[in-house]
């Protein structure tokens, strides 16, 4: 039985343009080869195995994408009242305001607000209501300030 995966609508579409830019850079890559076995020997070729591997993790990541999106569930991301997937949380840290949005481990990207529901950041939270105050694993605590 397969697994789904939680995605948020917007990280849906931005996988969904991911595939496409990937998909339309099979035909670069494919040029790149050509040009490259031009050159004739092939043992000794580097722009042919650099053409190659990136052919590789092109097609790689193309596979990749295509089994999250045939294994994802959208997840609605409005109106909530606590901290589930989907939400966008306000939390006072240390002084300092940041705000989160709660997605799956797939979407996660801590550098663009993205935290994944399975981090410890992520666990702290879940279920918690604007004024409630949570505990990380290191003992750090901070306060959800808006639940959206």
């Amino acid at each position: 039985m397969k697994k789904s995966i939680d995605l948020t609508k917007e990280g849906r579409a931005e996988l969904e343009k991911e595939l496409k830019e990937r998909i339309a850079e099979r035909e670069v890559i494919k040029e790149k080869i050509a040009t490259a076995r031009a050159f004739g020997d092939l043992s000794e070729n580097e722009d042919y195995s650099a053409a190659r591997s990136e052919q590789k993790l092109n097609e790689s990541r193309i596979s990749e994408i295509e089994e999250i999106l045939k294994s994802a569930k959208i997840i609605a991301n409005r109106g909530h009242d606590k901290v589930v997937m989907g939400a966008k949380v306000t939390v006072k840290v240390g002084g300092k305001e940041y705000t989160y949005s709660i997605v799956g481990p797939v979407e996660a990207n801590p550098l663009e607000g993205k935290i994944s529901n399975e981090s410890p950041i992520g666990k702290a939270m879940f279920g918690k209501k604007a004024g409630e105050e949570y505990t990380l694993p290191n003992g750090n605590t901070g306060k959800i300030l808006k639940v959206e």
